[in-house]
C-alpha cells in the first residue's frame, strides 16, 4: 500500500475489502473458500472472515452454505450492470473475439486494463481440440505477465513503464527470473518493434500467448486481444501469420470504440 492510501483514515480496511471482492470475483461461479482467500490475499483467517461478513451484510458477497464457498452477492451484480454502461465494451468486442478464434482456430480472449493488472473479460474457443486453460474470465494477472498485460505495458508511455517496475519489484519471485527488470524489458522493446507480445510459456510451461494492445480514443492501451494455446501450434512461421491476424482484429477493435465513444 503506498503512503497516500496509509494517510487516508480507513483506506487500509477499504483496500482489504476491495482485494477480497477481487479474489472472490475471480474465483467465478464455484466461489472461493476461507481458507483460499486467506492464502491468496496474505492476510490473518479472523481478518479474512470479519470482512466477509461485513460484505455479505452488504449485499456484495454471498456464501454457500453447504460449500461453505464464497461467491460474488448480488448488490454487485447491480454495480456492475450500472458501471458497464460506461466501461464495458465487450458488446463492441464479442463478435471480433468470436472472428479471431474463428480464423485462427485457438482460443481467443478480450482483457481489459485496471490499474496495474489486466482482466479478462471474454473468452471464445477455437476449433483446435487441444487448449490451453491458462486464462478465463475473470482471471487477473500483473501487467507483463500474460500477454495481453506485456501489450498494455509495452505501449505506455516509458515514464509509466518505469514506475510500474519501481512500484513492482516482486515480480521475479512472483512470477520468476524471467520477469526480472532486465528480461522484462527486452520483451517490451521486442513488443514495440513487432508491434504484438509474444509470451512463450512463462506462466504455463508450453503454454503460449500472443497479444495485441487494443486503445482508446486518446492512443491509451486500455485493452487487449490476445490468443493461446499449445506450444506447437506457435511456430516461426505461424506466430507471424497470428500476429498479423491479431493485430487486424486489434485495429478493428479500437477504430470500432472510436467510433462509437464521441
Amino acid at each position: 500500500m503506498d503512503n497516500q492510501s496509509r494517510s487516508v483514515p480507513g483506506a487500509q480496511a477499504i483496500a482489504r475489502a476491495a482485494a477480497l471482492l477481487r479474489l472472490v470475483s475471480a474465483s467465478g461461479a464455484q466461489g472461493a473458500t476461507v481458507q483460499d482467500l486467506t492464502r491468496s490475499s496474505g492476510l490473518t483467517r479472523s481478518t479474512v472472515h470479519r470482512l466477509l461478513s461485513a460484505l455479505r451484510v452488504e449485499g456484495l458477497v454471498d456464501r454457500d452454505e453447504q460449500s461453505a464457498r464464497w461467491t460474488p452477492g448480488p448488490e454487485l451484480f447491480l454495480m456492475g450492470s450500472v458501471a458497464a454502461a460506461r466501461y464495458d465494451v465487450t458488446t463492441l468486442a464479442r463478435d471480433i473475439v468470436r472472428s479471431l478464434a474463428v480464423t485462427t482456430e485457438e482460443s481467443a480472449f478480450l482483457s481489459v486494463r485496471r490499474a496495474d493488472e489486466t482482466v479478462c473479460l471474454l473468452r471464445e474457443e477455437g476449433a483446435f481440440p487441444i487448449r490451453s486453460f491458462v486464462l478465463s474470465e475473470g482471471v487477473r494477472f500483473p501487467l507483463g505477465v500474460a500477454s495481453a498485460g506485456l501489450a498494455i505495458l509495452s505501449f505506455l508511455p516509458d515514464h509509466d513503464v518505469d514506475a510500474y517496475l519501481a512500484r513492482h519489484p516482486e515480480l521475479p519471485q512472483d512470477w520468476g527470473r524471467s520477469h526480472a527488470e532486465p528480461s522484462l524489458r527486452t520483451r517490451i522493446a521486442e513488443t514495440k518493434a513487432r508491434g504484438y507480445a509474444v509470451n512463450p510459456g512463462l506462466i504455463v510451461e508450453g503454454s503460449w500467448g500472443l497479444g495485441a494492445a487494443v486503445f482508446d480514443r486518446a492512443g491509451r492501451p486500455e485493452w487487449a486481444l490476445s490468443l493461446t494455446g499449445v506450444g506447437f501450434r506457435f511456430g516461426p512461421d505461424r506466430i507471424a501469420d497470428l500476429g498479423r491476424t491479431l493485430l487486424a482484429h486489434a485495429h478493428q477493435l479500437s477504430a470500432r470504440i472510436a467510433a462509437t465513444r464521441r
